[in-house]
């Protein structure tokens, strides 16, 4: 009698529920490399960024919106203290010239000595200007600066008025051309361009509050009779313009 072939029970142990189980794509990859005999590729889930990476995007995000909520009070509060205040532009003009001295020199060198009559005016009613030392005030001719001088430190107050006397004096030696120029516009047509060029250091007081330091540029142009020593100049134009220095 044949022996009889025995059957011994295998235990299979159930996978863990902890142990980590393939995706279905890692599988679907598996059975592809099993039938083509290529070697699978396994897809890999992008990293995540590091925490100090994460934390520095928050840093800069977090001072982008500080920032940007300054920007925004700092523009509201100007638009309001214009509403209030509504500043105006200041107004100068030259009034009067006055030739103490004048003469171009064999060497072309021009020897001149101005007073003149400068007129300040402050249309605004809630701000005051302060004019410090250190302004700059010039006369010129064409590219050549004839003369300099400066202004007064003074306090223009509230919707003031101010007229200032300035002494400019200097010398200059200029271009080949250009004193045969003057003096021939001066006998022929009596029509002389100048320009009169000031930056002034000012600070402005709004309400009880001063401002930082900062500089008014003017600048007029006129056109005068003649440069005869003696004598008042007749202005026969005068048109000034005023901006900030940046």
């Amino acid at each position: 009698m044949a022996e009889q072939q025995r059957i011994h029970p295998v235990l299979v142990e159930a996978p863990s529920p902890s142990a980590p189980q393939a995706s279905p794509t890692l599988l679907a990859a598996l059975e592809k490399s099993d039938s083509t005999g290529e070697r699978p590729t396994i897809p890999v889930a992008p990293a995540r960024p590091p925490k100090k990476r994460r934390r520095f995007y928050r840093c800069c995000c977090t001072l982008l919106a500080i920032i940007l909520l300054l920007v925004l009070v700092v523009a509201a509060t100007a638009g309001v203290l214009y509403v209030v205040f509504d500043p105006k532009i200041p107004e100068y003009s030259v009034d009067r010239l006055r030739v103490s001295g004048f003469a171009v020199r064999s060497d072309r060198t021009v020897s001149a000595t101005f007073d003149v009559t400068v007129t300040a005016r402050n249309p605004n009613k809630e701000i005051g200007i302060y004019y410090r030392d250190g302004s700059d005030l010039s006369a010129w001719y064409a590219s050549e600066r004839l003369c300099t001088g400066s202004l007064p430190a003074f306090y223009q107050g509230h919707r003031n008025t101010t007229v200032l006397h300035v002494l400019l004096t200097g010398e200059t030696r200029m271009g080949s051309e250009l004193p045969a120029e003057l003096l021939l516009q001066q006998q022929q047509t009596g029509m002389i361009p100048l320009a009169v060029r000031g930056d002034v250091p000012v600070r402005v007081r709004i309400g009880k509050m001063k401002l930082w330091k900062m500089t008014f540029q003017v600048r007029c142009n006129l056109v005068v009779n003649s440069l005869s020593t003696g004598d008042d100049v007749s202005i026969r134009s005068n048109s000034c313009k005023f901006k900030l220095k940046r």
